[in-house]
Formats: C-alpha cells, structure tokens, sequence
C-alpha cells in the first residue's frame, strides 16, 4: 500500500478527514524549508504538498505568485525541490509529500527523467495543473511506470460527461477544486461543496480531498464532515510571506496555525455526531 493510500485509509478509520497542507517549495529560502515542512508534521499536517515555483501560475492567487517569486528570487530550482523532498523524506519516512506544479518544469527535461526522479526523492504523487487528463500521455505513463501517483482535479465546471476521462489513470486522491477561479480568494458555498462531493465519491472509490478558498479552521471542518481530506495553502503560505516580510522564522507561525486546522479537521465529524 502506498503512503497516500496508508494515509488516507488510516484517517478513515479514525473517523476523520485527512488535513493535506500546502507551501511552496524555496519560500522564503531553500535554507527555511526544513523547519517549514517539519512544523507542518508537526502541526497535525497528514498529508504535504510542495509547490514547485513557477513564473506563471495561472491557477494561484496573490498569497501563492508572490510566494513564487520570494523563492525564485532566493534561487529555487527543480533540482533544488528534489533536495527538499529527499531531505524531508529522510526525517519523515511514513508522511506523504506531494508535488504540485505546472508542466514546463515536469516535462521540459522529458517525462521519465521527472517521474524518476521525483521517486528517488521519496514523492509520493504529482499534481500538474496545466497538462488536462485528454493529455495524459504527456507525464502520466512515465509517473505510472516509477510508481508515482498522478493526482487529477475536477472542479464545478467538470460534468458527467468528462468525469471519466479525469479519473481514468488517477491515483492517490482525487484533488476536488472548490471554485471556478484561482486560489486564496473565494470560497464556495458549502452546499455546493457537499453535492459535489457525494456526486464525487459515487463515481470513484478514489479519496476525495477538497480544496481552494479554505483558510480557517471552521471552514476546514465543515469540509473535513463530507470529504475525505481538506486541502489548505493560501492562509499558511500569507503567513510565511508575512514572517518573511518581517525578517522572521516562519516556522513558528506555520507550527500554530496548522495546530488550529487539525483540532478542527480532526474534531469536525464528531462535532457533528454530536
């Protein structure tokens, strides 16, 4: 059993929600990154994705670009990322890391080149925004062959008809969008996130994990009481921006904040038993 699917399951059989947390690789520093991840873990995160800084991130808002350009700026590569992921791998065996990027950076060196060395750095699944599933040849062979889940996204706008084109080939979770527009700065009514969902979870056995426009912890619950995991990165990564900006060790902030969505992801489905 991979490490997302041990995750997942395990969350499962608590009774709860996985909390699945965002930050963009290099931001503020390559050098930040190690007390970064590790107050994430720390925090109550079960599950990390890691952003590979990109010039153009169509899908992100103002609290991710500028967290792309702080860590282009300190001199973040992709070979770079993989030492953050090797490093994390090491001190965290058993806690699944996720890439989330664009293609350019995945493809440009060649498909099976990334795969495999996106598993030799202990990754555990790729999200890539900009490559739709009608274009799976382009990067999901390659991660299939080295063992590499490829997470698709469905949003609002994803009917019936193409569904199963997003999830044929999908692995490890099934990354629901919340929003029709960009991270950070929306977020969608929770009926509609419910009836997405459950049309969602009829469809694939695959977990489902929400995100886009989460950032409180009484957001997070309300999703972590119908989904299968709740996916936060906008109200960290600001909080990193803010330390940064203020000549301050993020970690801390990160540590404290992410202690606040995990009470509320693990409680949520209790809370409403209750």
């Amino acid at each position: 059993m991979s490490r997302l699917a041990a995750t997942f399951a395990a969350c499962a059989a608590e009774g709860r929600a996985a909390l699945v947390t965002f930050v963009t690789g290099g931001d503020p520093t390559p050098a930040a990154m190690p007390a970064i991840l590790d107050a994430l873990v720390e925090g109550g995160a079960d599950v990390i994705e890691l952003g590979m800084p990109f010039t153009d991130p169509m899908a992100d808002g103002p609290a991710i670009q500028r967290a792309n350009l702080r860590s282009l700026a300190a001199g973040t590569t992709t070979a770079i990322i993989f030492e953050i992921a090797s490093n994390f791998r090491r001190r965290h065996p058993q806690v699944p890391l996720v890439l989330m990027g664009y293609a350019n950076p995945m493809v440009r060196r060649g498909p099976e080149w990334f795969a495999q060395s996106a598993a030799r750095a202990g990754i555990d699944g790729v999200i890539c925004v900009d490559i739709p599933s009608e274009e799976d040849e382009a990067l999901g062979p390659a991660l299939r062959d080295a063992g590499v889940d490829l997470i698709r996204l469905a949003t609002p706008t994803t009917d019936a008809a193409r569904l199963p084109a997003v999830l044929g080939g999908a692995s490890g979770f099934l990354y629901y969008v919340s929003v029709a527009g960009i991270t950070g700065l929306q977020q969608a009514a929770q009926g509609s996130v419910d009836a997405a969902v459950a049309h969602l979870k009829a469809a694939t056995d695959l977990p489902v994990a929400v995100g886009f426009g989460v950032r409180t912890p009484d957001q997070a619950a309300a999703i972590a009481r119908v989904a299968d995991g709740v996916v936060v990165g906008s109200a960290i990564v600001d909080a990193i921006g803010k330390a940064a900006t203020e000549g301050r060790d993020p970690s801390a902030d990160v540590l404290n904040i992410v202690k606040g969505l995990s009470a509320a992801v693990r409680t949520a489905r209790q809370e409403k038993a209750a």
